[in-house]
């Protein structure tokens, strides 16, 4: 799973640091690891079902958790991870961004190579690798997504016009995706999508025309229902994704 990348890799990675605003203060302590890529970027095949954007998303400062994955309500959750070993690790740690579920040696998070290396300091990138699994301290932080609305992916194993498969992109802020409906003009009433897997939301025979959603976002303060009228189109195709002009706080 660690396995050794060159050092041009991680010298190419590791000068951008993102600034990091939080709500929440305290910290849990754990363990990380990470997994070796050519490109040192997430997989495509994470559970959470992103497919290639799980590659590059956060500008690839992706990674797998476990306990936090949640049954996939912990998909596209961000976290702030910083390793505490001061002697090798930098004080701000990485944003990472949750693409898929896995567990390692009593590990929380599984991080992609770009993101492991940006938890330590200045030329110290390979004496940290080298360790293969650290201690960490990680809390959860808002998303941050500049230039991008909140964005509604019709996934690649859809069909249409019979079979609909959803993920939400670029959903900012630090709510939980909890649920996903789908207006039905001809019988006056919201139902509900299926939680096919990860952070994907299926359902079979959808709405024909241009369809309203809502979303149900939560945390600890609250629930609270977002409506995206027309989001979807008539003639909605697989793979694409439909901006919502908005961005959930």
């Amino acid at each position: 799973m660690a396995s050794i990348l060159t050092f041009s890799c991680l010298l190419s990675l590791f000068f951008f640091f993102p600034i990091f605003s939080s709500s929440q203060s305290t910290f849990t302590c754990s363990r990380a690891t990470y997994y070796g890529s050519p490109d040192c970027s997430g997989t495509p095949r994470g559970a959470c079902g992103y497919g290639e954007l799980g590659r590059s998303l956060n500008g690839g400062d992706v990674g797998a958790v476990s306990r936090l994955y949640r049954n996939g309500t912990g998909c596209g959750a961000c976290y702030q991870v910083r390793c505490t070993h001061p002697q090798f690790c930098n004080e701000d740690g990485a944003k990472i961004v949750v693409t898929d579920y896995g567990q390692g040696d009593n590990t929380d998070f599984i991080l992609s190579a770009r993101g492991f290396v940006k938890l330590a300091r200045s030329n110290m990138a390979n004496e940290l690798m080298a360790f293969g699994v650290i201690d960490v301290e990680y809390r959860r932080i808002p998303c941050q997504y500049p230039g991008y609305n909140m964005m509604v992916k019709v996934t690649e194993h859809s069909k249409f016009p019979d079979y609909l498969a959803l993920i939400i992109i670029y959903q900012a802020g630090q709510k939980d995706i909890l649920a996903v409906e789908l207006w039905q003009e001809e019988c006056q009433e919201w139902k509900g999508m299926r939680k096919a897997y990860g952070g994907v939301w299926d359902m079979a025979n959808p709405p024909r025309g241009p369809m309203n959603a809502r979303i149900l976002t939560g945390d600890d303060s609250g629930q609270n229902w977002v409506q995206l009228n027309g989001v979807i189109p008539s003639g909605w195709k697989a793979g694409v994704a439909y901006d919502t002009a908005i961005q959930l706080d």
